[in-house]
C-alpha cells in the first residue's frame, strides 16, 4: 500500500505538470534568461528544482508528523484518508477547469507566502546555481493547490518519514515538467496549457481520487 501511495503521488506530480507550468512559468522563464547571457541553464534549473523538492519533502515530514500525533485513532486515520481522496478529486476537476475550489484553498497559504516571498528578492537576478538553490527552497512554499492535494496524503501517511518520502515522490514527479518548462519554455507551455493535455491529466487524477474512495468504502 505504501509503495502504491508513492507511485500515485509521483504520477499526480507528473500529471499536474500543466498546473506547475502555469504557476511557476514566470520564475523558470527568468532562470532561462541566464542561458542568453552565456551560462548553461541546466545547472541553474537543477539547483532551483532541488531546493523546491527539498521544501516539499520538509513539508511532507511536518504533515506526516502531525498525522502521527493522532496515533492509532482509527476514525481519525480514516477521515484523513477520505480527505486525501477528496482532495485528489478536487484536483482532477480543477485541472479539467470544472471548478475553482483549489484556488480558494491556495488563498489559505497566502499568509505564509507573504512572509516568505520578501526573502526571495535576495537571490534575484539569479547568476548561478548557488543562488538558484535557496531560491527554490523558498519558492517551494508558494501556495499551490497541487502541492496541498499531495500534502493531504502525506498527512495521512502516519509518520514523518513516510510523509517526507511521499512528498519526495510527488516532487520528483513534478521535475520533468518544470525542467521542460524552463529549457523549452515557449513550446512546452503551449503543450501544457492545451485543452487536450489538461483534459487527459484531469481525468487521470480523477481516477486516482475515485480509486481512493473505492478503497475507503470497501473497508467500511
Amino acid at each position: 500500500m505504501i509503495g502504491s501511495t508513492f507511485l500515485t503521488l509521483f504520477l499526480v506530480g507528473l500529471l499536474g505538470g500543466t498546473h506547475c507550468a502555469g504557476m511557476c512559468g514566470g520564475i523558470v522563464g527568468a532562470l532561462s534568461l541566464q542561458a542568453e547571457q552565456g551560462r548553461s541553464a541546466l545547472p541553474i534549473h537543477l539547483a532551483y528544482n532541488l531546493g523546491r523538492i527539498a521544501s516539499y519533502t520538509l513539508a511532507g515530514a511536518l504533515a506526516g508528523a502531525i498525522g502521527y500525533a493522532f496515533g492509532d485513532i482509527l476514525p481519525v486515520q480514516r477521515g484523513l484518508y477520505l480527505f486525501a481522496s477528496l482532495m485528489l478529486l478536487a484536483l482532477g476537476f480543477y485541472l479539467l477547469g470544472a471548478t475553482r475550489t483549489l484556488a480558494l484553498v491556495e488563498r489559505g497559504g497566502q499568509w505564509l507566502w507573504a512572509r516568505v516571498q520578501p526573502a526571495t528578492r535576495r537571490f534575484v537576478p539569479v547568476r548561478g546555481a548557488a543562488q538558484a538553490l535557496p531560491l527554490g527552497l523558498l519558492w517551494g512554499w508558494l501556495p499551490c493547490g497541487l502541492v496541498y492535494s499531495a500534502l493531504t496524503t502525506a498527512l495521512a501517511s502516519g509518520s514523518a518519514a513516510r510523509g517526507a518520502l511521499a512528498m519526495l515522490a510527488f516532487g520528483l514527479g513534478t521535475l520533468p515538467n518544470l525542467l521542460l518548462a524552463g529549457l523549452l519554455l515557449a513550446r512546452f507551455r503551449r503543450f501544457a496549457q492545451a485543452q487536450a493535455t489538461r483534459m487527459v491529466s484531469g481525468l487521470l487524477v480523477l481516477g486516482f481520487g475515485c480509486y481512493g474512495l473505492f478503497n475507503f468504502w470497501r473497508t467500511l
